[in-house]
């Protein structure tokens, strides 16, 4: 198989394959036989027909469409195998040259993956990351689990405070009209939490018990539904109980009744620890993005349109996947937002480009650095992630992993290399 490579874009390129005769001959039984039950021929039972007789009535070209298809499957891979080329796209297919007797010759235009050329990724320069704990993180940790072990209590004066729970029935309207999402009944709303629209929970103050509160708001212009933002909307809301939460003490009874600790200092310094150890985790993270951005930026490389449109396809439905996962779908996502799928797309652009960008130069740096996956290093991380699981056969696990997951799990191990390489040959600054 003869193969010519013209390259007629930055990143598309068109191939000119020369398949032997022989092969195609090979191909056009193949399609004799997948088609000669749907021709009816006098004389013959129907698929009993000898191939030149149909030939006879239909042409010589009767079976080439699916002769053209079968060869085509059949030597394309080859062919970006013999050249090592790497489609991003499917082919546009041509045919050159299809006489009988003669060698098949066929034109396939392709969008490949595109040169990256690195930039420095050996010695970047990066700002150290660092967050310490505060007694200030302490505190709030403490008074956010004050506040999940609040007791709610109905007060007796019925008059809502700030920082009161009042249990209200509201319907919302826009010039007398109302509108979609205006209305709640028996909602629990912490006054002063700012859970509502900006200037509503400071209006029910001094409210009491029964009473009917007129609420006259602005939708602010940033509001998430379209409809609704800059517009003066006027509510008219119920009080059906008015609460007031009363916090437990911090001292060792505090500390006994919310974890395994016996005093307070005991629950604090272990709030600490784990605190510690979450923003150690988040100076890694950070660092590693920040180099990881820096390394990307230097690389030159374009990305093929057909690439970032691939990645948003990808995205959308990951979106969909997590919007299902919290009882919407994409449809009403859209519709809530007054959005369409195109705006969707257009807005996921950008992060797309971005993370293909970054794949293609981890891949780059991967090449360069001879990085590779060994057996042993997947056949762990295998292991690893089949034991996460309860199963009577971990080894059978393991092997489906590596069999459904072989290529996500050979590249995690790559890029992981990648990114300690970065790490490792980076210079800290402050």
């Amino acid at each position: 198989m003869n193969v010519k490579v013209e390259k007629i874009e930055k990143n598309k390129i068109k191939m000119e394959i020369e398949v032997p005769s022989s092969k195609f001959d090979e191909a056009v039984e193949k399609s004799f036989k997948k088609n000669a039950g749907k021709f009816n021929i006098p004389g013959f039972r129907k698929g009993k027909a000898p191939k030149h007789i149909i030939e006879q009535y239909y042409g010589k070209g009767v079976f080439y469409e699916d002769a053209v298809d079968f060869i085509v499957n059949e030597t394309y891979k080859d062919a970006i195998e013999q050249e090592d080329i790497y489609p991003v796209d499917y082919p546009k297919v041509d045919i050159v040259s299809m006489n009988e007797g003669e060698n098949f010759v066929y034109s396939a235009e392709v969008v490949v993956k595109p040169e990256v050329k690195l930039g420095k990724y050996k010695g970047v320069e990066v700002k150290k990351f660092e967050y310490p704990v505060t007694d200030e993180d302490i505190e709030k940790q403490l008074q956010d689990m004050k506040e999940k072990n609040a007791r709610i209590e109905d007060k007796e004066s019925g008059i809502i405070e700030n920082g009161d729970v009042a249990v209200i029935d509201f319907e919302g309207s826009i010039d007398g009209v109302p509108f979609e999402g205006g209305k709640g009944e028996n909602y629990e709303l912490t006054v002063g939490s700012n859970t509502l629209i900006p200037g509503f929970e400071e209006q029910l103050i001094g409210a009491k018990l029964n009473d009917e509160v007129n609420v006259n708001v602005t939708f602010p212009e940033d509001y998430s539904e379209e409809s609704l933002k800059g517009k003066a909307a006027s509510f008219k809301v119920k009080i059906n109980a008015v609460k007031y939460k009363e916090f437990p003490e911090l001292d060792d009874d505090f500390a006994k009744d919310v974890s395994e600790f016996d005093t307070l200092d005991e629950l604090k310094k272990d709030i600490r620890n784990k605190q510690e150890e979450t923003n150690k985790e988040r100076e890694k993270r950070d660092f590693e993005e920040e180099i990881i951005k820096k390394v990307v930026e230097a690389a030159d490389v374009e990305v093929p349109e057909v690439m970032i449109s691939g990645e948003v396809d990808y995205m959308l439905k990951e979106y969909d996947m997590r919007l299902k996962y919290q009882g919407f779908s994409l449809d009403k996502y859209l519709n809530i937002m007054n959005k369409t799928v195109d705006q969707l797309r257009e807005e996921f652009k950008g992060t797309a480009e971005e993370r293909v960008k970054t794949d293609l130069v981890f891949e780059a740096i991967a090449k360069a650095e001879a990085f590779e996956a060994t057996e042993e290093e997947m056949d762990k991380k295998a292991e690893e992630m089949a034991s996460k699981y309860g199963t009577n056969d971990p080894e059978k696990l393991k092997e489906n992993i590596l069999k459904a997951q072989k290529n996500i799990i050979k590249n995690e191990i790559v890029n992981n290399k990648v990114i300690d390489l970065l790490v490792k040959e980076s210079k800290t600054i402050k």
